[in-house]
């Protein structure tokens, strides 16, 4: 038997009705979760809002905090599993997606602007065909620039850090102003930054918000990027599953490899529903097709024990869980 942490809820019937006079339309009521996550599971929301741009997400964010409604952000749906019981509260899908690219002539060093919603791996494409590199190790990469921020999302050896020039932010306690941050202001670590370490007092609602990111670049030719980039998505094919999951589910601990340890564990391939360890690598975990989040969630619990049981090292999430568990 699992023990749960349960997320109380402050979200009131009042609420709903401000939402509404508020957004109108834009408000979507009791919407599940799944299709809005890579994994393809969970529960339904309060209410939902979709953002198309910075602005749009920076007045609906201001407008959240001001009001004290619970709310979570979302993007590309990666990296986290969200409960069968769904969410309490408010989910923001931002889907702030323009990229610019400042590459002409007159600019010494290359590089790209995207708002928070964008695709990183999309990113990444689309600088290969201009000649552009850097950003061959995030090909593959199913998140958002916003996501890829928070979390410091990496590959290959490289990582969100060592691209970062500046971001613009939302920051609750700064009176919902937008300002430039430096990359050396978010104390990036491995899969970690300030913004994942900072909530506010309900452990749920960001604290600050990505609105936008301006990541540095190198001239070079198509052809050349293209093929690191299809080298690294090959590695990619031969040592990572297909099919819906959160990517890679623990932290690696200091000198070892998460996926290493659950296979040492004799875990891999081990299934629980329709959900399973996979058999390819064992720090991804799988949604063969209808798995509920619970079923996931008891394979995490399984992999955690058995690991610390058999090597004394527990095993740090890398997703986010959400939702009452």
């Amino acid at each position: 038997m699992f023990v749960m942490d349960i997320q109380p809820s402050t979200f009131q019937p009042s609420d709903l009705a401000s939402l509404q006079a508020q957004f109108g339309d834009r408000v979507m009521l009791g919407k599940a979760l799944e299709r809005y996550t890579s994994a393809r599971v969970g529960g339904p929301v309060d209410a939902l809002i979709r953002v198309e741009s910075v602005n749009e997400l920076t007045e609906t964010v201001s407008w959240l905090w001001h009001t004290r409604i619970p709310f979570h952000l979302l993007g590309g749906g990666s990296n986290v599993l969200v409960s069968d019981a769904g969410v309490r509260g408010v989910v923001v899908i931002n889907e702030a997606r323009k990229v610019v690219f400042e590459d002409g002539e007159d600019q010494v060093e290359p590089m790209v602007w995207a708002e928070s919603g964008a695709n990183f791996g999309m990113i990444a494409r689309l600088a290969a065909q201009r000649g552009l590199s850097g950003l061959e190790w995030a090909a593959g990469i199913p998140g958002t620039v916003g996501g890829a921020v928070f979390g410091n999302a990496g590959a290959h050896g490289s990582d969100m850090a060592g691209n970062l020039v500046v971001a613009e932010i939302l920051q609750q306690a700064n009176k919902e102003k937008r300002e430039r941050w430096s990359c050396e202001k978010f104390g990036f670590t491995y899969r970690s930054s300030f913004l994942k370490t900072t909530r506010l007092t309900d452990k749920r609602t960001p604290a600050l918000v990505v609105l936008s990111a301006q990541l540095r670049l190198n001239r070079s030719t198509p052809e050349a990027v293209q093929l690191l980039m299809d080298e690294y998505l090959s590695f990619r094919r031969r040592t990572q599953p297909p099919g819906a999951s959160m990517g890679s589910m623990f932290k690696n601990p200091p000198g070892d490899f998460a996926g290493r340890l659950i296979e040492a564990a004799g875990l891999k391939g081990t299934r629980n529903g329709q959900a399973e360890i996979s058999q390819l690598h064992g720090n991804f975990f799988i949604n063969h097709g209808g798995a509920s989040a619970n079923e996931i969630y008891e394979l995490i619990q399984l992999a955690r024990k058995t690991v610390l049981d058999k090597f004394q090292i527990f095993l740090e999430l890398e997703i986010e869980l959400i939702g009452e568990w």
